[in-house]
């Protein structure tokens, strides 16, 4: 499995386990990044930790908040993919990448997580 797909499996795991998503933001909102096709992504980790490296590593006042998964499920994913963003998988390393979903995607019942709709159901 390469880097991207193991932070990746440890992203579904470790939010179903905890019932968090973990994201970066500044007074303005979160940070979008766009990704190798031109598509906006925004960014989302499993752990504090480690989007504290990423808030670390951009710099910009950045920091960390937490969010319950059923708000992310419910409220982010959709809005998401309304606005024809992708959601950023437990990017890692120096210059923090890895693989983006679409909300669908990150909904589906290989990632789904209790308490997250089914994107089928839609």
């Amino acid at each position: 499995m390469s880097q991207s797909g193991s932070q990746a499996a440890a992203f579904f795991g470790d939010v179903r386990q905890s019932g968090v998503v973990w994201l970066v933001r500044d007074d303005d909102g979160s940070p979008t990044h766009l990704t190798v096709d031109g598509t906006r992504s925004l960014p989302f980790w499993s752990t504090s930790a480690r989007a504290q490296r990423a808030a670390k590593i951009w710099g910009r006042g950045l920091r960390v908040e937490s969010m319950p998964l059923d708000t992310w499920c419910d409220g982010v994913l959709p809005n998401a993919d309304r606005d024809g963003l992708v959601i950023g998988i437990n990017w890692s390393g120096p210059r923090l990448v890895g693989w983006s979903f679409t909300a669908e995607e990150a909904l589906s019942p290989r990632h789904r997580s209790p308490g997250c709709p089914v994107a089928a159901s839609r």
